[in-house]
């Protein structure tokens, strides 16, 4: 199966409830969107519901994502899991 990389934003203002980093969004890289979101759930939105999405990128290239603090602190994008806000594709126990 092929990985895809994915860019998900979320409705979520600076007041609402959210794990550190994600106002800005969140990179994965899966096997589907459903793959995806089944990531950002898991090891993200662990302790609050998972917001609205308000846009999905499929195969994101990451060359458009912001340059300022997405890019420099991203993790691996080739390998499945989380890649932005890193921090979070550390294994659940």
């Amino acid at each position: 199966m092929k990985l895809h990389r994915y860019w998900f934003k979320f409705a979520l203002t600076l007041s609402d409830p959210h794990p550190p980093g994600t106002l800005l969004g969140c990179g994965v890289t899966a096997y589907s969107q459903e793959d995806a979101v089944a990531l950002v759930v898991e090891k993200v939105f662990t302790k609050i519901p998972l917001p609205a999405i308000e846009s999905v990128q499929e195969d994101v290239d990451i060359s458009t994502l912001d340059a300022g603090h997405v890019r420099p602190n991203m993790g691996n994008v080739l390998k499945r899991g989380i890649w932005f806000p890193i921090g979070y594709d550390w294994p659940m126990y």
